[in-house]
């Protein structure tokens, strides 16, 4: 099953009082596993960065104004997208301002399947944070290359905190992994010639001496 992880980076809380995308990042997984694809642009939203968004991401006007704007990434990103489930961490969030970004260019809203993890979280652990980090401490999956926020270092590690979510690896133990097992330790086991039954030469000389020794035997009466 191919699902898909989003994290975007943004210039504000709400995408209807102008604030834009400025980064975004898609993870690929088969069987909830990470596969390696990776889609991931930084974004030219065409305006200001406020400083308390600066704080959050360390993305600055300057830099994001040397990227294109989301216009030229949005075919790329549908297309990477396909029509796969998406794992999203506050779906609500992410989704308004993709969005908006989508219809900004005249296409329309992403209509994919969701899972909401802080949803699966909260109702896992009733009353308990539910946020990346703390998520991620309590998984004991490893936050020390998080400096600040970025879409895909946080995709990176909602991907692993998704897994623990749905019960770990143990999901994706499947048929393929028994045989590629089995084919192991196949290759493991010393192959020996088979022994030998019939009576050597000399046996059958011994055996013969033997016989000859024996009077009046019952088989030739």
């Amino acid at each position: 099953m191919r699902e898909l992880v989003i994290d975007t980076e943004t210039t504000g809380l709400d995408p209807n009082d102008g604030h834009r995308i400025c980064e975004v990042a898609v993870i690929e997984l088969m069987n909830h596993l990470p596969t390696g694809r990776v889609f991931h642009r930084y974004v030219n939203p065409d305006r200001d960065m406020p400083e308390a968004a600066f704080a959050v991401h360390g993305l600055s006007r300057d830099f994001l104004a040397k990227h294109p704007v989301f216009a030229a990434h949005a075919d790329e990103l549908l297309d990477f997208l396909g029509a796969d489930q998406l794992v999203i961490h506050n779906a609500e969030f992410d989704l308004a301002f993709l969005n908006m970004e989508l219809k900004r260019v005249g296409l329309r809203p992403l209509a994919s399947p969701v899972v909401d993890t802080l949803s699966m979280a909260r109702q896992r652990f009733p009353g308990q944070p539910a946020n990346l980090d703390a998520l991620c401490r309590r998984f004991a999956i490893d936050l020390t290359s998080r400096e600040k926020h970025g879409a895909r270092i946080d995709g990176e590690l909602l991907a692993a905190v998704y897994l623990e979510l749905i019960g770990g690896r143990q999901p994706v133990f499947d048929l393929a992994t028994s045989v590629a097992a089995k084919a192991v330790e196949a290759v493991k086991r010393i192959l020996r010639p088979a022994r030998p039954h019939a009576p050597s030469a000399d046996e059958l000389a011994a055996h013969a001496g033997f016989l000859a020794k024996i009077k009046a035997p019952l088989w030739t009466s």
